[in-house]
């Protein structure tokens, strides 16, 4: 069983309360708009880290972390990208990759608005845990905890982090 925290729109901000959750963690998954390598140094100093680089990271982010991060978690087959849309609205730069070869998880960021949907079409989890930086237009801060084990997702949590 693998304990994952899932964040993103960092916007180079990250506290306590985040770090209290990454202390938990197994691994750390982060959806782009880290907004600074201190962000991910310091995570990574802490947890093993799998990220994306988003639409405001710069060119040091976007030479360690790629646009798409696909990779198996205990056989779960899961597909992390910054701008990706979520099911019915999937963005077109992935689009008829998604459907072509889909993942058991998509994960996704950008819109700062937390939704988990299961897309029956597709047969998918998708994910956006918000944005628990502090720059943006959400109102409330948020992150997703959860468990795989073997081909489940459970025990999946919203964190709230307070006011932006």
């Amino acid at each position: 069983m693998t304990h994952i925290l899932l964040l993103s729109d960092t916007h180079g901000h990250l506290d306590d309360a985040i770090l209290k959750y990454v202390k938990e963690a197994d691994e750390v998954w982060h959806a782009g708009d880290v907004g600074s390598t201190e962000v991910t140094d310091t995570l990574k100093s802490m947890k093993p880290l799998r990220a994306v680089y988003g639409n405001i990271d710069d060119h040091e982010l976007r030479s360690e972390f790629p646009l798409d991060n696909r990779f198996l978690c205990e056989g779960m087959d899961v597909w992390i990208t910054h701008i990706g849309g979520y099911p019915d609205r999937y963005d077109r730069r992935i689009k008829a990759s998604i459907k072509k070869n889909t993942p058991d998880i998509f994960i996704s960021g950008h819109s700062h608005i937390l939704k988990v949907i299961y897309d029956k079409k597709l047969n998918l989890l998708h994910m956006n845990p918000g944005a628990a930086g502090k720059h943006g237009f959400h109102q409330v801060r948020t992150m997703l905890r959860f468990k795989i084990d073997g081909k489940q997702v459970k025990d999946l949590e919203i964190i709230e982090l307070g006011k932006r």
